[in-house]
């Protein structure tokens, strides 16, 4: 099983911090953004790894990360060309798949929780998809899952109403299908081709599957979420001060 970081997009909610560099360069605690993503999947035994990313910033990331050697992985590398949503960046890895299963988790995404163990479940008997659903107090800002009878029943984004307050966490586990189902999908209004309608495929035909995450969970996209990521990294690793 191979791994994607999907690290694309401008990053114009997080202007002027990203005015010369990519988001997910900025730093959360002491770290660059990127090292959460990249870690999730070393911690679950992957040992190839592709980031894509936009043509505006990708020397920056090759500089930072190199070959992997840090990490005991090999790193490859892709650029989006422009921004055409999560499911056209993820299509632009199906050469690298070779027919695999993939593993493929946003940039800016943190998690507190260990995925190692349910990536490496999937990994052994790759079959549909698999996704981390994580109780949030706004759902409206994310891909909210209606469940019935502990079955995803469907996948709304951004709703008005929400039919739970459980959010589509940005870490997906899918079968080589998914190549094929990104080329049939057609953009959104807002013009990208969505994640979101990629997993509502797999919903369709009774293929995904999911955990409910326990610990923290934030994206870093606006200034709120990138304050969030640094407040609870920092209080995971700070180190109680002796009176």
């Amino acid at each position: 099983m191979k791994g994607i970081i999907l690290a694309g997009g401008l990053g114009t909610r997080l202007r002027p911090l990203t005015k010369v560099t990519n988001k997910h360069l900025l730093p959360i605690y002491n770290k660059p953004m990127i090292y959460y993503p990249l870690e999730t999947l070393v911690r679950a035994g992957l040992k190839e790894i592709l980031i894509v990313s936009g043509p505006e910033h990708a020397g920056h990331f090759l500089h930072l990360l190199g070959s992997g050697k840090e990490w005991s992985v090999r790193l490859s590398y892709e650029i989006q060309d422009e921004p055409g949503g999560i499911a056209q960046a993820l299509g632009l890895a199906e050469d690298y798949a070779d027919n695999g299963p993939v593993a493929a988790i946003l940039g800016d995404n943190i998690y507190e929780d260990d995925l190692a163990v349910s990536i490496r479940s999937f990994a052994a008997k790759p079959q549909g998809a698999y996704v981390f659903l994580k109780e949030v107090t706004d759902p409206k800002r994310f891909g909210v899952a209606e469940i019935d009878n502990d079955k995803i029943i469907k996948i709304i984004e951004k709703p008005a109403s929400p039919p739970s307050n459980l959010a589509v966490t940005g870490c997906y586990l899918y079968d080589a299908e998914v190549f094929n189902i990104i080329k049939k999908l057609k953009p959104s209004g807002r013009g990208e081709l969505e994640i979101t309608d990629v997993n509502n495929s797999y919903v369709a035909a009774g293929t995904i599957n999911f955990t409910k995450l326990t610990g923290y969970w934030t994206d870093a996209g606006t200034f709120e979420s990138l304050l969030r990521a640094n407040q609870l990294v920092a209080q995971k690793n700070s180190v109680p001060s002796e009176d």
